[in-house]
């Protein structure tokens, strides 16, 4: 009986789920696997009473078993650490402040192929006598097929029968016994492995003289073989180093009729061997580097600075003008940071409107630096996560790129820091990147340098109170004037009737002037599609989203009515669906049919579009800006796309089209975002050899923000906002943690916020505004209820507040009724 005695385990593993779990769980490690299990390495692990598996990250072992039974690891996936304890410290702050799970974070910061879940396989039941002339079609569709396949995933089993409702037809054929389940973890990583070439002994180390006589003796009946032997040559000789690797795509490339038969060939009679190599997804950069350009007076005096004040202080912001030439001060403290052996992180908003920036540093470093951003694949960020954990000296990306296993940080630059784009929305961890990597860096002691023409109000405040260093750069780069800005009086225009389309006559006759002296322009309407307004004239009929509280965009190219919101698209109907008029008008314009009216006005200009309809790719984005700098555009009409990241030498004219749009946004931050957009599409102009001209079209001409604009004058726009800010209690005068609560009733909505109110009233008071109504109300079938929290400027009030709202969300989910309601904290939302 002695032998049936149960052992108690004496070993733990806690670790960390990518699920929204509380905290993290403890598994028991089998004694085969004690000496394998460390921390940072991902194992195996079955959760919840299903045969769900997920990888799981180790984060701690320990003897200590915890109050619980628990199970045992199945499985270990990685013999060396995925992560280190910097980044799971990083992890843990993020999950403290912005108030998620650890699993969340995990769940963001990982690459898709390092977060392996269990897959559902589905396979033919063994004990089956096969024989299905039962079953109906479909039922014989996925029986015959796993008789050819042996195993289908539920993907793979709808793209078979051609539609996603699956689960019944395969829950039947579980129950007739035809079909049993396989459940195990898929590692979906898999290195890239390409086919390769080479010599074999003897001619591997003597390729000279009487043995290259021989080689080609063997071949000379061949012509395909001499052409490949020939391609060969040529391309090891263009290989520096002493064992070049020459892919067997490359000889087919060069020499065009050759393929695998012939290497074979050559293989048979021992001359080449072809063989197996694994190779980096991530491309090197192949062309040649060039020098950086000498510095101006203003930019050593700026570098000097930031030097000074980075021995005293940890973040600085570099405040300067459009044009000033920021990058180049970026360059050289990034050169001397890798000479002493340190890595970058260079952040930029989005990656896709950088392109001009990219290149430029790429022909600076070459391969000292690496891109991290949204449309790399799956395989490629495992790879480039490998590499920032080898120490690659710089990496440029997004926010993402904060997650990254940086071995020796020395340096963080945070490019445009006032953009919107750093801060997540959704899903949780709801992060600013700007604020998040001035706390990685105080983990590394690096430092942090923060850049832009037009400082957040909130960092600007940091620099003003002493808590971070400003250095500033007040003049254009080359002497060159800032643009003549022009706020223009559609509101007289209109009057007048001089409007043409959706431009004032002013426009129309420098567009005209810009292109008779052969330079382009740039035009901002920052709104896709034709128009947002399909309606109808008679019964008053909108078109209007099935889902989401919105009207449906009309995008005349695919004419078709899109929601932006939750992506739902209808054909444009031919008649009103309500009275029947076939006499239906569109209303407002935006980026498309601003391009249709100008190849009207305008026949002769060539005219390009920059918004997410033209430029869903980075390729797609790359060509227009690549068509724009080659000077094959004359016109760019864009979105926000063309506010950012752009430098064009011939731009000799800026549109905006319509200014009164950004002001008019029930937003606090309102003034301050139409003021950045505004002085960043502005600097687009004249940024090389003369002063450009901005024109903005506007009703309200006397709106302070325009004159700021028009006068280039951040102080002054900065003073009145603070003021503003102070007076009506906003940041940075307090901390703002903002609350949604979503459902797809209404009534259990109101019912439930009425529960939550009470929670969070009677331990928060008055500092909980709320719940109010947004702008749109009802987005992807969820209805919405906003709060906001207005906290004093105390870290413990904050870390209080945070739990409080923790607790009323647990107690809410637990009354009856209520456990879907979708609970979402945003601390200091953007």
């Amino acid at each position: 009986m002695e032998l049936f005695k149960h052992i108690e385990p004496t070993a733990f593993a806690t670790v960390i789920l990518p699920l929204a779990m509380p905290k993290p769980l403890t598994f028991h490690i089998t004694d085969e696997l004690i000496p394998r299990v460390k921390f940072g390495i991902r194992v195996e692990v079955q959760v919840g009473k299903g045969r769900d598996l997920y990888s799981a990250v180790v984060i701690g072992v320990s003897s200590v078993k915890p109050d619980y039974a628990t199970k045992a690891i199945t499985q270990i996936i990685d013999d060396e650490p995925i992560i280190s304890t910097l980044q799971l410290d990083f992890w843990q702050w993020l999950a403290r402040y912005y108030s998620c799970t650890l699993g969340e974070v995990m769940n963001a910061a990982l690459p898709t192929n390092m977060k392996l879940s269990s897959e559902t396989r589905i396979v033919l039941n063994p004990e089956h006598n096969q024989d299905f002339s039962e079953l109906n079609d479909h039922e014989y569709l996925v029986a015959e097929a796993l008789t050819i396949q042996k195993e289908l995933t539920i993907d793979q089993i709808q793209k078979i029968l051609g539609h996603r409702t699956v689960y019944p037809l395969i829950n039947r054929l579980l129950m007739l016994q035809i079909l049993d389940i396989k459940e195990e973890l898929q590692q979906k990583f898999k290195p890239k492995i390409v086919a390769c070439v080479r010599f074999k002994e003897p001619y591997l180390s003597d390729t000279e003289g009487v043995t290259m006589s021989a080689i080609f003796d063997q071949i000379k009946n061949s012509d395909k073989q001499t052409n490949a032997m020939l391609a060969f040559l040529q391309l090891i000789r263009q290989q520096a180093q002493n064992q070049p690797v020459v892919r067997c795509s490359e000889i087919y490339e060069k020499a065009k009729t050759v393929d695998l038969g012939v290497l074979r060939a050559i293989e048979k009679k021992g001359i080449f061997e072809i063989y197996e190599r694994e190779v980096s997804r991530i491309g090197g950069y192949e062309d040649e580097l060039i020098v950086d350009p000498e510095l101006s007076n203003q930019q050593t005096k700026a570098i000097y600075d930031i030097k000074k004040a980075f021995e005293t202080k940890n973040v600085a912001l570099l405040h300067g003008v459009t044009g000033s030439g920021k990058t180049r001060v970026y360059t050289d403290l990034m050169e001397k940071a890798i000479e002493n052996g340190g890595q970058v992180l260079y952040l930029l908003p989005e990656i896709a409107l950088t392109t001009q920036i990219i290149s430029r540093l790429e022909k600076i470093f070459g391969d000292k630096i690496t891109i991290y951003h949204s449309k790399l694949n799956a395989h490629e960020r495992v790879e480039l996560w490998a590499q920032a954990f080898g120490g690659k000296p710089i990496i440029l990306g997004v926010r993402s790129a904060l997650f990254l296993p940086f071995q020796n940080l020395k340096l963080i630059i945070v490019d445009e820091e006032h953009d919107a784009s750093f801060k997540q929305q959704d899903p949780a961890p709801r992060y600013n990147a700007r604020d998040s990597a001035i706390f990685l860096a105080s983990q590394y002691k690096a430092k942090v340098l923060l850049g832009t023409a037009t400082p957040s109000v909130e960092t600007y405040s940091n620099a003003q109170q002493g808590k971070f260093a400003l250095v500033e750069m007040t003049e254009r780069f080359g002497g060159l004037q800032m643009p003549d800005i022009d706020i223009v009086d559609m509101k007289a225009e209109t009057k007048n009737k001089t409007v043409v389309g959706n431009f004032s006559s002013r426009l129309v006759e420098e567009l005209k002037a810009a292109l008779g002296r052969g330079e382009q322009t740039i035009l901002f309407q920052n709104r896709r599609g034709y128009a947002p307004t399909y309606t109808c004239p008679s019964c008053a009929w909108t078109s209007e989203c099935k889902n989401c509280d919105v009207t449906l965009t009309y995008h005349k190219f695919t004419n078709a009515l899109n929601c932006h919101y939750c992506g739902y698209t209808i054909k444009l109907p031919k008649e009103c669906p309500a009275c029947g008029s076939k006499t239906l008008i569109i209303k407002g314009f935006g980026t498309e049919r601003v391009e249709d009216e100008l190849k009207i006005h305008l026949p002769q200009a060539r005219i390009g579009r920059l918004d997410l309809d033209t430029a869903r790719t980075r390729t797609q984005h790359s060509k227009i800006i690549s068509d724009f700098e080659n000077k094959e555009i004359d016109i760019l009409v864009g979105t926000q796309m063309v506010t950012k990241g752009l430098d064009f030498e011939n731009v000799g004219l800026v549109g905006v089209l319509s200014a009164d749009s950004l002001l008019r946004f029930p937003d606090f931050r309102a003034s301050e975002r139409a003021f950045q957009l505004l002085l960043q599409v502005s600097g687009r102009a004249g940024r090389k050899h003369k002063q450009g001209k901005v024109l903005i079209q506007a009703f309200d001409v006397k709106n302070l923000v325009l004159l700021d604009v028009q006068k280039n004058n951040y102080v002054s726009f900065f003073n009145r906002e603070i003021a503003e800010r102070q007076e009506f209690n906003y940041p940075p005068f307090v901390r703002l943690i903002a609350i949604n609560l979503k459902h797809k009733k209404p009534d259990v909505l109101r019912e439930a916020a009425k529960v939550f109110t009470k929670l969070l009233r009677g331990r928060l008071g008055d500092r909980v505004n709320g719940p109010a109504t947004p702008l749109v109300e009802w987005v992807n079938t969820l209805y919405i209820l906003n709060y906001l929290i207005k906290l004093e400027r105390d870290t413990a009030k904050l870390t209080l507040a945070k739990q409080i709202i923790e607790e009323a969300t647990h107690e809410l989910h637990l009354l009856e009724g209520f456990s879907n309601v979708r609970v979402a904290i945003d601390v200091d939302p953007y």
